[in-house]
């Protein structure tokens, strides 16, 4: 007989529990085919929408690698995708599942550039203030679709996707108005100060020393849901509700820690253009970044160390077609066809198997 706090024999050989718990295989043979897929449809578009074919594919797969520039442009652009995916990923542990993304991101960027310009006398110390009020600010938007899906059950993918759309037009409003910079003819805030912008790394390119938080907040994610009690209760609930209740885990507050702290993660990507790139908030510099982190974390079967060649994946995706579109005549919404295959393929696997493991379920 099983006690509380110990797996049942019934949920073990559901296989929920303990799939759940187990590292996830990111590049698994259906993930591996979905890429190929993906990277199929490229080509044939390709050879049916372009006139030279041959010089479209050659700049899209080999573009982001002829130079320096490309290449830590390319690295970039993973860093938000990592960062993204990272708080898809902690979210999902707990079974909950944040579509606030754009908005956190561009609220998370304001927040710190805001902070940062009244923080500017505390030197070093103050844009690591300004960084940590972004996230915590995104953070605390997420929480609140945790809240209300914990206290009234209300479903976190509308509440969260509401809050986001609610949130780029409150700061499209400060950006536009109280905060616009009279000194440029961009729709952005002013600079933040100049002692606060990360190291830039592989000049001439964009890419900054925020990479490197990047791939840090990686292995701490992946270090705190693998050998952490807070982190076993996330993955726990996630796999099983009821046992996990059962259990005596508070799956309720754990369900707004992790929605905090998935939105927190989407402003630390915020804050990171903003330091690393930017270096104001541009009005809606966040398009679709929500949706990429998303797509990211799919690909990644929301296993944190995987999220880094996830990542690198989609940044690839969105450099080449980039790099091709100006030098071939395609446009560069062959990267978005191809990244909405990928979405969509990723999203009937991860149905399917949830699908597969229900029908196993012993009744």
């Amino acid at each position: 007989m099983s006690t509380p706090n110990e797996p049942s024999p019934d949920t073990l050989s559901s296989g929920r529990l303990t799939g759940a718990l187990r590292p996830g295989l990111a590049f698994s043979g259906g993930i591996i085919a979905i890429a190929l897929i993906a990277l199929l449809v490229l080509v044939l578009l390709a050879l049916v929408l372009s006139e030279t074919p041959g010089r479209t594919l050659y700049f899209f797969f080999f573009g982001p690698f002829r130079s320096v520039f490309s290449f830590g442009n390319m690295l970039n652009g993973m860093i938000p995708l990592i960062l993204g995916g990272l708080g898809v990923s902690i979210a999902m542990q707990t079974g909950n599942l944040n579509l606030g993304g754009e908005g956190q991101i561009y609220s998370g960027a304001f927040v710190a550039t805001v902070a940062a310009a009244s923080l500017a006398p505390l030197g070093h110390f103050g844009g690591f203030l300004a960084v940590l009020a972004g996230a915590f600010f995104a953070g605390a938007v997420a929480a609140v679709s945790g809240f209300c899906k914990a206290r009234w059950d209300a479903n976190e993918l509308i509440t969260s996707f509401l809050l986001s759309h609610a949130l780029i037009l409150v700061v499209n409003f400060f950006v536009n108005g109280p905060f616009l910079d009279p000194e440029t003819n961009l729709q952005a805030t002013a600079r933040i100060p100049e002692e606060f912008r990360l190291r830039q790394i592989l000049r001439p390119s964009s890419l900054s020393s925020a990479l490197f938080v990047a791939l840090f907040a990686v292995a701490a994610g992946h270090v705190f849901l693998k050998n952490t009690k807070l982190g076993y209760e996330f993955r726990m609930a996630g796999a099983n509700e009821m046992f996990a209740r059962y259990g005596g885990i508070n799956t309720k507050r754990n369900a707004v820690l992790a929605m905090f702290l998935s939105g927190a993660m989407y402003g630390l990507a915020g804050g990171m253009m903003i330091f690393g790139t930017f270096h104001r908030t541009i009005r809606e510099f966040s398009a679709g970044l929500g949706w990429d982190g998303l797509a990211t974390a799919l690909v990644a079967g929301f296993y944190p160390p995987a999220l880094i060649p996830s990542g690198f994946f989609f940044a690839w995706i969105s450099s080449g077609a980039r790099i091709a579109m100006q030098n071939s005549d395609i446009t560069f919404e062959i990267a978005a066809v191809v990244q909405a295959v990928i979405l969509f393929l990723a999203t009937s696997l991860v149905l399917r198997n949830l699908f597969l493991k229900r029908k196993r379920r012993p009744k």
